[in-house]
């Protein structure tokens, strides 16, 4: 679709949708930013636009009128599919693109998208400095945290676009087409958006569906579901494993990260070389070498970024040790898969802060995880009881409720001991008390600071 000119509606006011609304004024489309809160207030939202003249900004209610005029909607990942308005706007005729789809449209070069329940921003960021190593312009975007839409238009023909792809993403692709993509993993996750499990996997697939048969998807080999799924792919599948020697792919022995091909294997690295803590780690960086390898990387330049590499804020990130108690953010635990990993990576008795916003997901399988290791379970948020039952359940009951993460950390101090390590990972997305997952990180490591 030829975009200069046409009127286009942008759903959504947050950092998504301004990026999209800023790439549709460069290219001369003519802007009109929709959003349902009627309390914000219009400057404010025109306030983060490059170029604000003859933006129009609706609040509320959409008028049928208007969706009436639009030649295309971009959907901001935020903002459910089946919204009443987003229906409205479908039955409507009218079409609807996500920001990546429009930043892929308008983009330039090769492209790497990474996607999975959990792992994503820690591959993305780690194949980001391993292909920035080698080639001479990469861009490292998506759900990571700069819009794609925000680099799209100065990529070339050189550039390579790294990047994180949220299921709320993939949602609204039609043409996005990888030249490499990897699916890390798939555990329950966003059921309150997605509802069942089918429909979550066949989103996060679609990652692959306009790849072509030799075009390859790096695949996590010890997830289940990946390995159902396997069969109805037609591209190219890389498979890694953290458990079990391969044929061909990347597999761990001992403490080698090893690429087997048809013609021999080869060492590429060792898990001595990374400073990144926990197995989930380990298979991240094995993503991230198959990824590299399809890119057409030289295994020393992987080796050599993979040694260089820090762990990313707000994943199992250490904070500091306070009277010989460390203390781990990995408020980027928004799930409980990714909560159980981090807690799996503990070498402490810990004492362990969690909950959050609902996401309609058991915590059975969390709770079953605790083993000896956890000492208390501190909770906050309104998956508070819901936590407590559960953990109950396994006979844990050690449980302190505190009412803001302040008295969650004031509270983990007072019950952590010598040797021990205090973890917030909370098993739930930040939506309920926070803004983000990353305020909510934030505001601990400031806490913990204070608490000296």
């Amino acid at each position: 679709m030829e975009l200069k000119n046409k009127k286009v509606l942008v759903a959504g006011s947050g950092k998504s949708g301004i990026a999209a609304a800023d790439l549709l004024k460069k290219i001369g489309a003519k802007v009109t930013i929709y959003d349902g809160n009627q309390n914000l207030d219009r400057e404010d939202v025109l306030s983060g636009l490059e170029n604000r003249e003859e933006v129009e900004v609706i609040l509320g209610e959409l008028p049928k009128t208007v969706v009436s005029h639009m030649d295309l909607m971009i959907l901001s990942p935020g903002i459910a599919i089946d919204a009443p308005f987003v229906n409205e706007v479908r039955a409507a005729g009218v079409p609807i693109w996500g920001e990546v789809e429009l930043a892929y449209v308008t983009g330039k070069g090769k492209v790497v998208a990474i996607t999975g329940t959990n792992g994503k921003t820690t591959t993305t960021a780690l194949t980001g400095e391993i292909l920035a190593s080698y080639y001479e312009k990469v861009d490292v975007v998506g759900n990571i945290g700069i819009p794609y839409t925000h680099t799209a238009l100065n990529s070339t023909e050189d550039t390579v676009t790294v990047a994180e792809i949220s299921s709320f993403q993939l949602e609204t692709i039609h043409t996005f087409h990888p030249n490499v993509s990897a699916v890390l993993n798939i555990t329950p996750d966003h059921l309150n958006r997605h509802y069942t499990m089918e429909c979550y996997t066949n989103v996060k697939m679609s990652i692959t569906k306009n790849q072509c048969g030799d075009e390859p998807v790096i695949l996590n080999y010890e997830d289940e579901i990946l390995r159902a799924y396997a069969p109805k792919l037609h591209n190219k599948i890389i498979w890694f494993s953290s458990k079990q020697a391969l044929e061909e792919g990347i597999y761990l022995e001992g403490k080698n990260i090893v690429y087997a091909t048809k013609s021999g294997k080869q060492v590429i690295t060792t898990t001595e070389d990374t400073t990144l803590v926990g197995i989930h780690n380990i298979e991240n960086i094995m993503a991230a070498i198959g990824i590299s390898l399809m890119m057409g990387v030289p295994t020393d330049i992987i080796k050599k970024a993979i040694t260089k590499f820090k762990a990313v804020a707000h994943r199992i990130e250490y904070v500091d040790t306070i009277d010989d108690v460390i203390y781990y953010n990995d408020s980027k635990g928004t799930n409980t898969d990714a909560s159980i990993k981090a807690i799996e990576a503990m070498s402490r008795p810990t004492v362990l802060i969690a909950g959050g916003y609902d996401k309609n997901v058991s915590f059975d399988q969390w709770a079953a995880s605790f083993g000896g290791k956890i000492k208390y379970l501190v909770l906050l948020g309104e998956t508070s009881d819901q936590i407590a039952e559960s953990v109950q359940k396994y006979g844990f009951e050690k449980i302190i409720f505190t009412k803001s993460l302040e008295e969650a950390v004031k509270v983990s101090k007072e019950k952590a001991e010598p040797g021990d390590a205090v973890l917030l990972s909370p098993a739930c997305a930040s939506w309920d008390m926070f803004d983000s997952y990353e305020q909510r990180g934030d505001m601990f490591k400031e806490l913990v600071k204070k608490s000296k």
